[in-house]
């Protein structure tokens, strides 16, 4: 559970930059304090497509849901959710299938203050959030499980959004993946997307030395680094590619100028 200070009150950590926060900032949202806009200020000089970065980001997650959705699938679970921004994943999955079922979590207390913008799914279907660390994955499902939305013997879309860019080698990110898709059952969904340097290493290395030294450990990976997270899985088409060259539609995010701009990459895979 987030932190308390010595009355009870939610300790939101405001002198830290977060990488939830600052993505708030990219997109334009409100949700973030002057530490945030600072260190975002530093990355967006080092860089200044990471904005477009982060709206390439989102409107793959929409593109992505909504398959998932059309394709049958009623159960999600979105780690790392970062501050509420809509249209929310329930938001895009129920407007399809209204029954569709979501549970949200984030280790960010921040989030949970917000939360209530996470819970307002459609009549049919349910919502809710859990606050838990992406990187005990067995811890986070329990308290998943706890919620009692979802039937984890059934199969799960699992989105693992512009995450893994903030888990480091030394706390095994693939192992986090593997132990994730270990607990859910054949016919489920990785989704994920991941921050890459292949295209502007030198840009990128500015960008995680902010980060790191924000608090935030962060490593960006290349493709071949990227692609051993969907061991075992069956990558649907087009595979692992940039995240605008995923199933693209017409109006679906900004329009990109190059694969350096957006320096992210996507896929979706099924279990077996």
């Amino acid at each position: 559970m987030p932190e308390q200070d010595e009355n009870g009150s939610t300790e939101l950590r405001q002198d830290q930059a977060h990488s939830a926060r600052m993505y708030d900032y990219y997109l334009g949202g409100k949700t973030n304090y002057a530490v945030d806009r600072e260190a975002a200020e530093q990355v967006i000089a080092a860089f200044p497509a990471i904005e477009t970065v982060a709206r390439v980001n989102r409107a793959y997650m929409h593109r992505a849901m909504r398959h998932l959705a059309r394709a049958g699938v009623r159960q999600f679970i979105d780690v790392g959710t970062g501050i509420p921004t809509a249209p929310n994943l329930h938001d895009i999955v129920q407007e399809i299938t209204p029954e569709a079922r979501v549970v949200y979590a984030d280790n960010d207390p921040i989030v949970l203050v917000y939360a209530d913008a996470l819970l307002a799914g459609s009549p049919q279907g349910r919502t809710a959030y859990v606050h838990a660390d992406a990187t005990d994955p067995a811890r986070l499902l329990v308290a998943v499980r706890e919620q009692d939305v979802l039937d984890l013997d059934q199969p799960v879309a699992l989105s693992l959004h512009a995450l893994l860019h903030f888990v480091p080698d030394a706390l095994e990110p693939a192992r986090i993946v593997a132990e994730f898709l270990d607990q859910l059952p054949s016919g489920s969904y990785l989704s994920l997307t991941h921050c890459t340097g292949d295209f502007d290493p030198e840009a990128w290395q500015k960008i995680t030395d902010t980060y790191t030294a924000r608090g935030t450990p962060a490593q960006v990976r290349s493709r071949d680094e990227v692609l051993p997270f969907f061991e075992g899985l069956e990558l649907l088409e087009p595979g692992l590619v940039l995240a605008h060259q995923w199933r693209p539609e017409p109006g679906s995010g900004p329009a990109v100028l190059s694969d350096r701009l957006v320096s992210l990459y996507a896929a979706v895979a099924r279990k077996p």
